[in-house]
């Protein structure tokens, strides 16, 4: 029998299917921590400039920053607005195919939730971006039929000047909608193995994760457009793009926030029940990215205006990954690399900008939060598959078509600043991938690792706009800070988690996330800390809004550990930790979390699952 923890090649693949199982046995304890001590010293980190270098700054080109009406940010260090002459203010989109017509829902015009004084703030850009659903007399928003529509108008079987292009089926909604993408490349092939081999890595857009925030799907495809055969193509000379403009097709069709069946699909990304997250997990598995950017858009009156008399000044709200364990390096990259040059991005093109913040349901409660700590949200756990996980929020909820070009300029400047990051980044952030993956790894079994981490109370003066006459007002907050975690429940970090052979819906879940799991073939046993019950109620998911759409009833627990040896039977599996992913394995598997698979039911009892304490000689098989 051959020696062996993980599967080599890519440092977070996941198993490879075989058509028979296959008995491997673990390394000795010694041989392994040395592995993991050589592993974790074997790639230095890169020099990290301040500002890009040189060499950086002219690779790839600088783009032309107007062309046909879509505005590309100047380059880094240019904060002079975009002019457009008049006669080029209007975008001509690529034309459509003529097939069946479409059905449009019709949508009644709102009612203007404020006055023209705080209007006049927001004026339209001196462009005009042209979707299907941006027309000058359309009343809806782009249908999902005309998102495939324009998708497949830009994919093409033969490359065009080194381009090539894919329509991806990404997945089918809960009414049967599709899912779609565009993968957009100049490597050798469209499959994931050739994206590989290009050498250059690969940037995941979402966009509608919530029904009723249209303008990043919008943009969506505006930046598809111009990847496909505009001012953005040259970028590919260094990244490839996969662009999924909608993630919530049904919510979208209703102007809804959640999925068919009720659920927030944006808290659903660590649990994985409704299929529209399933589909951008699998996304994430294939094609690896060192970026996901998420388009959203943010209440702009409602209980703002209940709660401080005050409306949402910002045209964009920026965050990335805030949850316990995330790799210092990977937060270092997403605050210097990208956050800061995308604010200086918008400040280019005139927009405004703050951290991501919302507050609760609560019209007593006037605490304001930055985006949530839990490992549930998109921006969380695509964070903890070690990437830089970006949110864009832009102003949209709850004002219709209003502002409607302005907010779909917002997107594009920051969705293009990412990307330019990136390009000009690109041999910064595989060094930074590459010592994450495996330091993440060389972790296992030693230290402690973070179980439940909260945002930091503190104050801070908020800029609103004054309803009535429109002019700045600033307002002091109570404001819960996310860029700072305070650790309220951490333990010694185990060497994996034994799962029992009944624990195999929470099996699947973590495989869907990327995760390694091992089934045990011979019957051992193994030192580990098992959890006992000391406290128990039930509840229902929350974050700072308030309960979570589509949760369901909670088991929340309190446990004690008890360190023991325990049986491991052939048919139980093992969920090691010397993995890339394996702080999402910790999200998961300790029970003792409103987001844990015990939590959620996908665990049944206590008993399913223990923290394995020292690295354990069994024999396992790989299956699928």
């Amino acid at each position: 029998m051959t020696q062996h923890t993980f599967q080599r090649g890519r440092a977070d693949a996941t198993p490879l299917s075989r058509p028979e199982p296959r008995i491997t046995r673990w390394a000795a304890p010694a041989t392994l921590a040395a592995l993991l001590l050589t592993a974790c010293g074997s790639t230095p980190l890169p020099p990290w400039p301040s500002t890009p270098t040189a060499q950086q700054r002219s690779a790839p080109a600088p783009l032309p920053r107007v062309q046909q009406g879509t505005v590309v940010p100047a380059p880094l260090g240019q904060q002079t607005p975009a002019q457009v002459p008049p006669q080029r203010a209007a975008v001509v989109a690529s034309p459509l195919p003529q097939s069946a017509p479409l059905l449009v829902r019709d949508e009644a015009p709102m009612a203007p939730p404020y006055g023209d004084a705080v209007a006049a703030r927001f004026p339209n850009p001196s462009v005009v971006y042209s979707t299907p659903g941006l027309g000058a007399d359309r009343r809806a928003f782009t249908t999902n039929a005309e998102v495939g529509q324009w998708l497949r108008s830009l994919s093409d079987s033969a490359p065009r000047g080194g381009t090539r292009t894919q329509l991806l089926q990404i997945g089918t909604s809960q009414r049967g909608e599709p899912i779609q993408g565009l993968l957009v490349t100049r490597a050798a092939g469209t499959d994931p193995a050739s994206l590989d081999k290009s050498g250059r890595p690969t940037v995941v857009l979402i966009g509608q994760q919530h029904g009723d925030e249209p303008a990043g799907s919008e943009a969506l495809l505006v930046i598809s457009r111009e990847l496909a055969q505009g001012l953005l193509e040259p970028l590919l000379d260094r990244i490839n793009v996969v662009v999924v403009p909608r993630a919530n097709p049904d919510g979208a069709e209703v102007g809804t926030r959640v999925t068919a069946n009720g659920v927030d699909m944006n808290r659903d990304h660590l649990l994985l029940n409704t299929p529209e997250a399933r589909a951008l997990a699998q996304v994430i598995n294939d094609y690896r990215p060192i970026l996901v950017v998420d388009a959203h858009e943010y209440t702009v009156v409602g209980r703002y205006l209940q709660k401080f008399n005050a409306i949402q000044r910002y045209d964009a709200l920026l965050q990335y990954t805030t949850t316990a364990n995330y790799p210092e390096f990977l937060t270092k990259a997403s605050q210097e690399w990208f956050h800061q040059p995308m604010v200086a991005a918008l400040k280019a093109q005139g927009l405004t900008s703050d951290w991501y913040y919302t507050t609760s349901t609560n019209l007593q409660d006037k605490r304001i939060s930055m985006g949530g700590t839990q490992p549930d949200t998109g921006r969380n756990v695509h964070g903890l598959k070690n990437t830089v996980s970006l949110l864009i929020e832009t102003r949209g909820v709850g004002i219709g078509r209003m502002h409607i070009q302005r907010r779909v300029h917002a997107q594009v400047t920051a969705i293009t600043s990412a990307l330019r990051t990136t390009a000009e980044r690109a041999a910064n952030l595989e060094q930074v991938r590459s010592f994450v993956a495996r330091d993440v790894s060389a972790l296992a079994c030693r230290d402690q690792v973070v179980i439940e981490a909260e945002a930091t109370p503190t104050q801070r003066d908020l800029d609103f706009l004054d309803p009535e006459t429109g002019a700045d007002r600033s307002i002091r907050v109570d404001w819960n800070s996310s860029l700072t975690l305070r650790n309220t429940k951490v333990r010694a970090r185990p060497c994996g988690y034994w799962l029992s052979a009944d624990a195999s819906a929470a099996v699947e879940r973590l495989r869907q996330l990327g995760i390694q799991v091992m089934r045990v073939a011979e019957p051992g046993s193994v030192l580990a800390e098992s959890y006992r019950e000391t406290a128990r109620e039930a509840g229902n998911r929350q974050d700072v809004i308030g309960t979570i759409a589509g949760g369901g009833d909670i088991v929340r627990v309190q446990v004690s550990t008890l360190r023991s040896a325990i049986d491991a039977p052939a048919g139980s599996f093992y969920v090691p930790l010397n993995q890339p992913r394996a702080n999402l394995a910790v999200a998961a598997l300790e029970p003792d979390t409103q987001n844990s698979y015990f939590a959620n039911h996908l665990i049944q009892e206590l008993g399913q699952s223990a923290r394995v304490m020292a690295v354990p000689s069994l024999v396992f098989e790989e299956t699928d």
